[in-house]
């Protein structure tokens, strides 16, 4: 039942942005399980959110290669950068912050996910550019698909 119950809310997750509690009484109702264990699995695991998420999450690695290569100073930085604690969405949604476990990054600490994408050898600048390329993507206009941009 738990590998049932953990699709199912990565299936709601997926489709929602986030599990919200409506969603996870309904699963609980859909599974005939008792709803403090839909919660209680949704609250244990990390990839698992229960509040809407900003459009980038960012997961810093805490593992003790990250620790010890810098990656508090790090944690810090992007902190300091973002205007944004660890756990929170930043005002204008465009990033959430959060730490996490071993990412399998260790031969190249610091490290983090942004949208589970891996970025490495962390360093200011490096999370500058990183930061950098989210947000100059959000400014640009969308372009339908099959629309080609005009010199």
């Amino acid at each position: 039942m738990a590998k049932i119950l953990l699709n199912v809310l990565h299936d709601a997750q997926e489709r929602h942005g986030y599990l919200s509690e409506h969603a996870l009484k309904q699963i609980a109702i859909d599974l005939d399980i008792p709803i403090s264990q839909v919660w209680g699995t949704a609250k244990f695991y990390t990839m698992l959110k229960t509040e809407p998420q900003g459009k980038n999450v960012i997961e810093i690695c805490g593992s003790p290669s990250c620790v010890l290569n810098n990656g508090m100073t790090m944690e810090k930085f992007l902190e300091k950068e973002l205007g944004a604690k660890f756990g929170k969405t930043t005002k204008d949604g465009m990033f959430s912050l959060y730490k996490t476990s071993c990412i399998g990054c260790c031969d190249e600490a610091p490290a983090m996910l942004v949208n589970g994408v891996p970025h490495t050898k962390l360093s200011e600048e490096r999370i500058l550019q990183v930061i950098r390329k989210f947000r100059e993507k959000a400014a640009k206009p969308s372009e339908k698909p099959g629309q080609k941009k005009r010199k």
